[in-house]
């Protein structure tokens, strides 16, 4: 895992990304936060998961039927599958120790 501190690089209303293997920070304080960073480090064995590729493919067309169905970005963004399972997990810094393969599939039905 590397990281890139550029504010520019990140979209609005973000503080961080994944894009294998780097972590996109807005911050340069965020690579002391240990929950932030594993919430991007579920991202980053996520996307090992799929060869990396079909991660950000399934990510972009699962926001835009979730877009579809909310009418709204933001909650759109929160039940992306991939989303809810970083989210949820995020403060728990042994998750990925116990993770099983293909975890995110768990979180495809529970959209709230």
């Amino acid at each position: 895992m590397f990281f890139v501190v550029n504010k520019y690089l990140i979209p609005k209303g973000f503080r961080g990304m994944a894009a294998y293997p780097f972590v996109f920070l807005k911050y340069r304080i965020d690579k002391e936060n240990a929950v932030f960073i594993n919430h991007e480090r579920i991202h980053l064995r996520q996307q090992l998961e799929l060869l990396i590729l079909p991660f950000f493919i399934w990510y972009y067309l699962e926001y835009l039927v979730l877009l579809l169905k909310y009418s709204n970005k933001n909650h759109a963004y929160r039940n992306i599958s991939f989303e809810r399972e970083a989210y949820t997990n995020e403060s728990n810094l042994d998750y990925l120790k116990k993770r099983r393969f293909f975890s995110f599939c768990k979180y495809l039905s529970q959209s709230k």
